[in-house]
Order: C-alpha cells, then sequence, then structure tokens
C-alpha cells in the first residue's frame, strides 16, 4: 500500500496503514470499546546446541521481554487494548511452551475476554542466525488471521528489535483485515 493512500485511509501508525479489525468490526470512529488483544510472552525455541536446562540466557529473557514489550507497545498505540495477562500469568506458566500445546492458549484469552491473541516464538539456530515467529488468531473461532516470519542476524537486542518491527509493519498491520475472519 502507498504511503498516501495509507494516510487517507486514516490509520495512521508510524507512516504505515492499520486497519486490522477496527474497520471489519466498525469500532473506528465509534463509541464502541477497543478490540481486545492478549499478547502473549514470546518463547524462546533453542535448536543452537547452546540451549542450557534452566531456559534461556538471562540476555535471551531480556530480549524475549524485550520484544514481546514492544509488540504490545505497537498494538496499544494503533489504538486496541493490550489485555492485561495476569490473572491468567500461572496458568500461562503451566500451558508454555505454547508451541506444544496444541492451542491450549485460546481457552486463556477467551477466560481474559481477548478478541484477538498473538503468540510469538523465537527459534535460535547458531547464535548468530534466529528467526522471530507470530501468529494471530481470532479468539472465538481459533482461526489463524495472520502469521509471519522473519530471519535475523546477529542475537543482540538491536537485531531482536529491527526484526519484531519489521513483523509489525509487514505481517502484523500491513495490509489490513477485510473482515473478522479475513485470510
Amino acid at each position: 500500500m502507498r504511503r498516501g493512500a495509507r494516510a487517507a485511509g486514516g490509520f495512521a501508525f508510524g507512516g504505515l496503514a492499520l486497519g486490522l479489525w477496527l474497520v471489519a468490526m466498525g469500532v473506528a470512529g465509534s463509541a464502541q470499546a477497543a478490540t481486545r488483544v492478549a499478547v502473549f510472552p514470546f518463547e524462546l525455541f533453542d535448536t543452537s546446541g547452546e540451549a542450557s536446562l534452566g531456559g534461556p540466557k538471562p540476555e535471551e529473557a531480556h530480549r524475549l521481554a524485550l520484544i514481546t514489550d514492544e509488540l504490545r507497545r505497537r498494538i496499544s498505540a494503533a489504538g486496541y487494548q493490550v489485555v492485561d495477562l495476569s490473572p491468567e500469568e500461572a496458568k500461562i506458566a503451566d500451558a508454555s511452551p505454547f508451541r506444544n500445546c496444541n492451542s491450549c492458549e485460546l481457552p486463556i484469552a477467551r477466560r481474559l475476554g481477548a478478541d484477538i491473541e498473538v503468540i510469538g516464538l523465537v527459534q535460535k539456530v547458531s547464535n548468530l542466525i534466529l528467526n522471530i515467529n507470530f501468529q494471530l488468531r481470532d479468539v472465538a473461532t481459533g482461526k489463524v488471521l495472520r502469521a509471519g516470519s522473519v530471519d535475523i542476524r546477529n542475537n543482540t537486542d538491536e537485531s531482536w528489535m529491527r526484526g519484531v518491527s519489521y513483523l509489525a509493519r509487514n505481517r502484523l498491520f500491513d495490509p489490513p483485515l477485510t473482515g473478522k475472519a479475513a485470510p
């Protein structure tokens, strides 16, 4: 979508078009409540051979929190209500990692009153090759509405942030969805 078309659409977000659910649900410009989004913490899947039994290394745990917070910030800045996950924190910890639980996070998102959920995974192939993945789903139906993946090089805060920025700009928010369960 061209920059001029985005600005004309009225969904400016850092120069990007955003119509994810607002247009589809008729919420834009109305007094209705914002679409509620549960953004679950990104998880690390370390296939590099460097994995420890204690979970991610401290610097990688920091980066997981960093990109989760950044995605939540971007979603909130775009006009969505980011759901507080703390009431279900224990159930989230029990169910994790979500990559192994066959959609077990959906009931958690439903209990929290979310309309949409976002789950994310960082796969560490080596210390220099990683990929960041996300999946956005309709909580009522479980249907995947969006998914994206980006390969990054370098295991630093900056590279992880650039990766999540790319995903938000090019896979999560653009192009906008045109219907409740649009592919």
